[in-house]
């Protein structure tokens, strides 16, 4: 590995451990060149690589990063759990890999986050789909705060409101 400190390839392994539940080994090592330590984390990679069947038809490797990112831009600084997240990402993932062989639209991708983000957090969700449906106007976000609105209090039990009586 090139250590991040200094960019010598001279290391060696000085701890190593099961990590994500053993889905990764994660390894504690040492630079032999500026002695300073670092992790690495080692995964399988997936053999058939998922494409991603993007809007305008082009075709781009799947990268749960970028719905990690998604998710992150739709909490904001919301008090949501940085597992709960990535806990989203993870069944997203391995639910995409089992139904999917070697492609899949974008727009089935967009519709399970948020519908996972629905169930989490109204106003993730809310944020989210402005962006994923491209809403043109102030009526589209309303039209869809309201429908959130409605099912709210059947859905989700305990779920604070997004928009408190009498606002």
């Amino acid at each position: 590995m090139i250590c991040p400190a200094c960019a010598a390839n001279d290391d060696r392994v000085i701890d190593s451990r099961a990590s994500d539940g053993g889905k990764a080994i994660r390894r504690r090592r040492v630079c032999n060149h500026c002695g300073k330590r670092f992790t690495t984390y080692e995964r399988v990679e997936m053999a058939g690589r998922l494409m991603v069947i993007k809007r305008d038809g082009t075709r781009q490797a799947f990268d749960p990063q970028k719905i990690l990112a998604g998710i992150e831009a739709a909490c904001g600084k919301l008090p949501i759990a940085a597992e709960a997240k990535s806990r989203i990402v993870e069944e997203l993932d391995e639910e995409l890999h089992r139904e999917f062989e070697r492609e899949v639209p974008g727009s089935i991708i967009g519709e399970r986050v948020a519908q996972r983000l629905r169930k989490l957090n109204q106003v993730a969700y809310v944020r989210f789909v402005s962006v994923y449906k491209e809403f043109h106007g102030l009526d589209q976000l309303i039209d869809e705060a309201q429908d959130v609105r409605e099912q709210a209090s059947s859905e989700v039990p305990g779920q604070a409101s997004l928009f408190p009586a009498g606002e």
